[in-house]
C-alpha cells in the first residue's frame, strides 16, 4: 500500500475521522439543571449513534484510504472501495444530523429535571466531523486543490542510463579488487586487466560511435493519478501511476512517454502534462 498516493482531500477525511473517534467518548446529551455529579453517557451508549455515525464514518474513511493506496482496488457489488467509502461518509453525516434532532431517543433512561435533553458535546462534534468528512470525500475528485499529493515525493537518486549497471560490484571493469590474506585477488578469466582496452570501447585512432539518440532516461512523478497503457496500443490500462511515487521514463514516443513501474511493468503514459522531473 502506497501512502504517498494519498491526496490532500484524503488527509481532511482522515483528520475528520480522528475528530469523530475522539467525540465518540464525549457526552451524548446534556440536560440543563442536572446535578454536577451526574454521569452522562458517551456516544457508545447509543446503538443508533454507534452504528449509524461512529462506525459508518470510520469504515468509510478506511475504505477511502485503502482504495487510494492500492494500485487496483477490488470492487464490491460493482462499486470500487472509494465510491463505497464516500457513500458510508455521507450516510454517517445524515445519521448524525438525525440524531441531533432526536436527542431524546438516546436519553430514555434519564431521570432529572422536566426539561428535555439537548445534544451533548460528543454528538455536536460528531456532526461537525461527519459533515467535514463527507464534504471532503465528495469534493476530492472534483476540486484540484484537494487532488494534490498529501505527502511530497522523495527526491530520487540520479538515474543510471536505462539498462546500465551501477559502477561497482562483481565483474565491473576497473572496480577495486578484493584482497584475501593481504594478497590482491586475481582477475577472473575473461575479465579485462586494468589499462587494457574494454570490449566495445573505440580503439585509439578510431572515431567514437554516434549516440543512439538524444533521449536520456529520467525519473518523474505525476500530479494526479494517470493510467498507463500497453505498448501495443490496447485501450485497457495495465497500471495507474500514483502521485508521490517516482517512475522511470525509458523512451519518448512523440508527446507520450514509455514509463517503467517499480515492479518492472512498462507502458505508455499518454498524458504527460504537469509531470515533475527528478
Amino acid at each position: 500500500m502506497n501512502i504517498r498516493s494519498l491526496t490532500r482531500g484524503d488527509g481532511v477525511v482522515i483528520g475528520a475521522a480522528v475528530l469523530l473517534f475522539i467525540a465518540s467518548f464525549l457526552d451524548l446529551y446534556s440536560v440543563d439543571g442536572a446535578p454536577d455529579d451526574l454521569d452522562l453517557p458517551s456516544l457508545w451508549a447509543s446503538g443508533p449513534v454507534v452504528l449509524g455515525v461512529v462506525l459508518a464514518g470510520l469504515i468509510g474513511t478506511a475504505l477511502i484510504v485503502i482504495a487510494r493506496g492500492l494500485p487496483q482496488p477490488p470492487k464490491v457489488a460493482g462499486l470500487d472501495l472509494g465510491q463505497l467509502g464516500i457513500a458510508f461518509t455521507v450516510f454517517a453525516a445524515w445519521s448524525a444530523l438525525g440524531n441531533i434532532f432526536d436527542v431524546a431517543g438516546g436519553a430514555d433512561n434519564f431521570e432529572g429535571s422536566g426539561d428535555g435533553p439537548d445534544a451533548g458535546t460528543g454528538l455536536i462534534l460528531a456532526l461537525v466531523a461527519t459533515l467535514v468528512m463527507a464534504a471532503a470525500a465528495v469534493a476530492t475528485p472534483l476540486v484540484p486543490a484537494l487532488k494534490g499529493a498529501l505527502l511530497p515525493a522523495a527526491r530520487p537518486a540520479a538515474p543510471q542510463p536505462y539498462g546500465a549497471q551501477p559502477p561497482s560490484g562483481y565483474g565491473y571493469p576497473g572496480a577495486q579488487q578484493a584482497s584475501f590474506g593481504g594478497q590482491p585477488q586475481q582477475p577472473f578469466p575473461g575479465q579485462p586487466q586494468p589499462g587494457q582496452p574494454q570490449p566495445g570501447q573505440p580503439q585509439p585512432g578510431q572515431p567514437a560511435p554516434a549516440p543512439a539518440g538524444d533521449f536520456s532516461p529520467f525519473w518523474f512523478a505525476v500530479p494526479v493519478p494517470r493510467p498507463l497503457f500497453p505498448e501495443d496500443g490496447s485501450p485497457t490500462p495495465i497500471a495507474e501511476l500514483a502521485p508521490g511515487t517516482w517512475y522511470l521514463a525509458v523512451e519518448q514516443r512523440g508527446p507520450s512517454l514509455v514509463a517503467q513501474t517499480q515492479d518492472g511493468r512498462r507502458g505508455v503514459l499518454q498524458d504527460t502534462s504537469g509531470i515533475q522531473r527528478g
